[in-house]
This record gives C-alpha cells, structure tokens and sequence, in this order.
C-alpha cells in the first residue's frame, strides 16, 4: 500500500492523516517569522508567541477566511510538520488536500499547488471538497440517496452543507466562526467593564466557560488591563458574561442554519428531520451548542466525536476506500475539461 497523506489546511489548526499510521497529527496553523522571510517557529510553539512576541518576531496565521493568504509560509510550514512531526514518506506517496467548497478557481488551485510546486516526486495529489470529508469523517456514507446536512463551524469560516448522492445539493461559507466569538468577547469586556483582554484570553474563556446558553454557574479567573488606570488587574469572569458577549455571533449562525433549511428539497427535508443535523469543526465543542441550534431548528443535532479531525479522517477514506476514492479530484482534469 502507498503511503497516503490527507491534509487538512484549517484557518486555526493544520490536521494531517496519515494513511500507515491512522493518525492525525494537529499543530496550530501559526509561523513566527524574523529576518522577513527565517522561519523561528511554526505549529503549537509559534501560536504560544501569539500576542507575546517583540517586534523583531512576527507571528502570522498563512490561511484566512479558509484560503491561503501567505502561499509561501503556509508552504515551508506544512513541509516542516510532515517531515518532523508526521514523519512522512512524500516521494511516490498519494496526497489529498481539503478544500472550502465556495472559493474560486484560483484560490482552489493555490491548495493544489502545495504540492505540486515543490520537488516532491508525489503520485497523485488531488482535491476534495471539504463538506465530503467532514460527512465522511463522521462515518457517513453520502452515497446514497439520502439528505444530510453538515454544519462545519472553524475559525475563520462555518460552512453549512446539504448533501446527496455523493454531490453538494446546497452550500453556504459564512464569513465568521470561533475567531468572531473571540473577537466579540474582546468587545464585550473592554464595553462592559473597562477592561482589555487578548485575543488568546478570549479564546481560554469561550473553551473554559463558554456555553451557548446561559446560567451554566462556572467562573475562570483571568487578567486583564484596565483602561481606565491602564494597570493590569485579576478579574473572575463567570460563565453568563461570555455567553452575552458570544450570544449575537452563535444566534447569527443558528439564523443561517435555519434560512438554508428553508431552501432544503421537500424529500431531502425529510431525511435531515429523521437523521439530524450533524455539526462538526472546532466550534461545535462549545457546550450545549447543539441544544441551541435545536431549539431554533426543531431538529436534532448529531455532535461530531472529534470535531476538528472529520475532515482529516475523511480524506483517509478517500485515500484508503475504492468506494469514495471519486471524491478526490485532480486540479488538471478540472482546468481542462
């Protein structure tokens, strides 16, 4: 068996499946940067610089809003972390890449070219819809004439997806995901009591206490500076102050959720009523999301195991299973045909 390589490019975390270990490596999707263009760092130890680093160190994220923004970086990243942390075979080796349903051509062909502009000798490297992957992680099988309907909530983006018959029937990419509820934390502190906070402290907040309803009577200790003294205070934030400041951004996406539903084929409607919607990605760890979206929805909500490995151990079956093997595609048949 060759080996195969099923990588998920995420705005937050970078998943990679390797097909002879049936692992997934997870590194944060983060490089530090000094002299311009000397990597000092990339994964879990650049995103611990994050909002810490000097000036002469940047800290940058390569992918935004689900594309690649910074080819290079993401480049020399993603070749570190397969040589060092997968220990990946790359020459003679099938590799399949994950990618944004609704993104262009171009930004589709830059995924492609990861590989392709490198010296790596690979066998095959092909594309995958990431919609496909996730319902595939999540051991669904799309081929069949069933509707399914996957909400997949990252970083940067949430992509709401109806599938059947191993096709997309409908598809949305919002502009927002876990970043936004980060931000919006941020904003809420600094309005509602004068105190600053990063980014990374949001973060800690919306996975320590954060709940998609409130009255969960948890609390974190956390610090902060005060605006008004400019001094750097304690502060104990209870459970209730992050679901106000998170509530408008997860009512937004329950909202969307809810307007594509309403564009669901009567028969497909029906089989995502018996089965549930399945919600996957990093910010379905948010607890009683699921709750949520079912009390806005009336239907059920099936949470994915591993919410930001789906995709990851999707594109493993794409790459082991002859039966899904189709759902990867290469970039030069789609261009010429």
């Amino acid at each position: 068996m060759n080996n195969g390589y099923g990588i998920d490019l995420g705005t937050g975390n970078l998943k990679i499946f390797s097909l002879t270990s049936g692992e997934v490596t997870n590194q944060k999707n983060t490089i530090a940067i000094v002299n311009k263009n000397e990597m000092y760092a990339y994964g879990d130890d650049a995103y611990s610089m994050y909002e810490k680093a000097p000036e002469t160190i940047c800290v940058s994220f390569p992918i935004i809003n689900g594309v690649i923004a910074d080819f290079d970086n993401m480049q020399t990243m993603l070749l570190e972390v397969l040589e060092n942390n997968v220990k990946a075979k790359l020459k003679g080796s099938d590799i399949v890449i994950a990618v944004p349903t609704d993104i262009t051509e171009v930004e589709k062909k830059a995924f492609y070219d990861m590989f392709a502009k490198t010296k790596i000798k690979a066998k095959s490297i092909s594309l995958c819809e990431k919609p496909l992957a996730d319902a595939l992680g999540m051991d669904l099988d799309i081929t069949e004439p069933t509707g399914v309907m996957v909400v997949d909530v990252g970083a940067d983006t949430t992509e709401i997806s109806v599938i059947s018959l191993g096709g997309l029937v409908l598809s949305e990419l919002l502009p927002y995901g876990g970043n936004k509820l980060d931000e919006s934390i941020v904003t809420y502190m600094k309005r509602k009591f004068n105190l600053l906070i990063g980014k990374k402290t949001a973060k800690s907040l919306k996975e320590g206490i954060g709940a998609a309803v409130s009255g969960q009577n948890t609390s974190m200790q956390i610090v902060g500076r005060d605006v008004v003294s400019g001094l750097p205070i304690e502060m104990d934030v209870a459970s209730d102050i992050v679901f106000e400041g998170m509530k408008d951004d997860l009512n937004n996406i329950c909202t969307s959720i809810k307007m594509t539903l309403e564009k669901v084929p009567p028969e497909l409607a029906k089989d995502i009523v018996k089965s549930g919607i399945y919600l996957t990605g990093g910010g379905s760890l948010i607890r009683e999301f699921a709750s949520y979206i079912t009390n806005v929805t009336n239907i059920k909500v099936n949470v994915a195991q591993n919410g930001e490995e789906t995709v990851a151990r999707g594109l493993g079956k794409v790459l082991s299973d002859e039966k899904y093997r189709r759902f990867g595609y290469s970039m030069k048949s789609r261009i010429f045909s």
